[in-house]
């Protein structure tokens, strides 16, 4: 015979209570006492203890103990009733109950579940970005817990139950497919284990995992919008603006805008799905053909525009004076030159060609005392033309000068009357005018109203003075007397009085010649009868 090898402690014992169970039963069950196990269905967690009472109705029972492969020991007995502690109870066991009974084995049992808590929950990582519209899959792992018909692994959002499933086997795994959509960019997902053992007057127990959090993005498949100048002149700087429509969200994307190697510092704001991003390109480097590039990159992906830029260098144009400020007939040559490339022109006068100066000379005179003198220069780029002008002004010295077309040498005025003396001076510098009375030096304001008296009367010299000379201009000036307010009262009462006088006289004569041409004497009376004449006869004519 082949021995049978021995078998582990731990698979004795299940089998021992399974003998018990089928070969003691029926023994009890051919008397009419019973033996009852108190509590019955129990719930322990793992490696904890409990307190089981074995007692029967039987009037003399002899020999009450339990079979179990845990740890027991007797905390207490009595008439009819033995109570045992066991302990370290690990796994799901019965407990088996026995005792003699009027010289028959009574028997009774109860069941002990053993619950204990997952060793693990995890919900794997999810993507760093999932884009909008697409589906994702949430992977939950549960390890370990009992009893399983009451644990069961939950996929959450937030608060919201995506899935729910119950464990099977030592590691349970659940999955998940979910839509993603906006609302989901922030969004937090974790897995829960829930031991519901509210059926055995325990509870709900459950815990979850670290959350993990969603982001969600849309990044559309156009270009963005770059504006760059199509031209840069060297050491100036211009605005470069890049800006991205549909983009979700706006306010996580990252902007890059680099000047051919040179990265530039843009500031970057979002309205809405819009991002903006703005930065200042400065030519700092030599002429020529540049890329601009604007980068918007979102959820690991990239949208990318690249445009041309031409820097060129425009230098000039400068004008020259030989002289900005010069005494009058002096000459004075003025200049203007540029750059290699660029055309000039001075007061429409054109240079030979690119890169070459013009000039000219004149004699100056008091006309040209703040002659403006211009130059226009032209530069052709990337089929461009660019424009600049220059100017430059020329201050001549002269006079000074009166012009006697604006300061009259005869003057007849009233006295105590308000009068303004027009006299004028020009020059360079501006010259100053005074004028003095040539008798008593007492000196008359020029362009200023004043009231004229009698001693204002005599010859003046009006003389302008500045740093280039003097010239002086004689003026006469006659103060009229003024009459009296009485007497030119008097004159004019005169004036009408013998107007009306002679108006009197005059309609007097006139109606005495009337009269007397109307009427006549009649010879034939002796009393000297007057007689109307008839208007014809009046006048000369014959009755009819």
């Amino acid at each position: 015979m082949v021995p049978l090898a021995p078998l582990p402690g731990a698979c004795w014992t299940p089998l021992i209570s399974l003998l018990l169970v089928c070969c003691l039963l029926p023994l009890g069950a051919q008397g009419q006492f019973s033996l009852r196990v108190e509590p019955q269905d129990m719930v322990i967690s793992a490696g904890g203890s409990l307190l089981i009472n074995c007692s029967t109705d039987c009037p003399h029972p002899k020999s009450i103990t339990v079979e179990t492969y845990l740890f027991k020991e007797t905390v207490g007995s009595g008439l009819g009733w033995e109570a045992f502690q066991l302990s370290n109870v690990t796994g799901d066991s019965k407990v088996l109950c026995s005792g003699f009974c009027n010289g028959s084995q009574i028997t009774g049992s109860s069941n002990i579940t053993v619950y204990r808590f997952p060793k693990r929950v995890e919900l794997a990582p999810l993507p760093p970005w999932q884009p909008v519209g697409e589906n994702f899959t949430l992977r939950c792992q549960v390890e370990g817990g009992a009893p399983q018909a009451h644990l069961s692994a939950v996929l959450l959002r937030g608060e919201e139950e995506l899935s729910r499933q119950l464990a099977v086997g030592e590691s349970t795994e659940v999955l998940a497919t979910v839509l993603a959509g906006r609302d989901d960019h922030g969004a937090n997902f974790s897995c829960r284990w829930e031991l519901d053992l509210r059926p055995q007057g325990l509870g709900l127990f459950q815990n979850s995992s670290a959350p993990r959090q969603l982001r969600t993005f849309v990044l559309p498949v156009t270009p963005p919008r770059l504006i760059v100048p199509r031209l840069l002149e060297v050491g100036t700087s211009r605005p470069v603006d890049c800006t991205l429509d549909g983009l979700f969200p706006a306010s996580e994307a990252q902007v890059q805008l680099v000047l051919g190697d040179q990265m530039l510092n843009s500031s970057v704001s979002s309205q809405g799905d819009t991002l903006t991003a703005t930065a200042t390109a400065t030519a700092n480097t030599e002429e020529g053909a540049r890329e601009i590039v604007c980068n918007v990159t979102l959820g690991g992906e990239s949208r990318e525009t690249r445009q041309n830029l031409t820097i060129y260098s425009f230098w000039g144009p400068i004008m020259n004076l030989s002289e900005p400020t010069v005494p009058e007939g002096t000459t004075v040559n003025v200049t203007c030159a540029a750059g290699t490339r660029v055309q000039v022109a001075l007061d429409g006068v054109p240079a030979k060609g690119p890169g070459h100066l013009v000039q000219f000379q004149l004699n100056a005179t008091e006309k040209d005392d703040r002659r403006s003198f211009f130059c226009k220069a032209t530069l052709e780029v990337d089929g461009m033309i660019l424009h600049r002008n220059r100017s430059i002004q020329l201050r001549v010295l002269y006079g000074p000068k009166i012009d006697p077309a604006k300061c009259p040498q005869h003057l007849m005025w009233k006295e105590r009357r308000i009068h303004v003396l027009q006299c004028q001076a020009r020059g360079n510098p501006d010259p100053q005018l005074l004028c003095l009375q040539k008798s008593s030096g007492f000196q008359v304001p020029v362009g200023i109203p004043f009231r004229v008296t009698l001693n204002y009367s005599g010859t003046y010299f009006c003389r302008a003075t500045s740093s280039q000379g003097t010239q002086t201009l004689t003026v006469l000036m006659n103060i009229q007397v003024r009459k009296p307010l009485s007497v030119t009262i008097a004159m004019v009462v005169l004036t009408i009085l013998g107007f009306v006088i002679i108006t009197a006289a005059l309609v007097y004569v006139f109606w005495v010649r009337k009269q007397n041409a109307i009427y006549h004497v009649n010879q034939g009376s002796s009393w000297l009868p007057l007689t109307s004449k008839q208007p014809h006869e009046a006048l000369g004519e014959e009755p009819s």
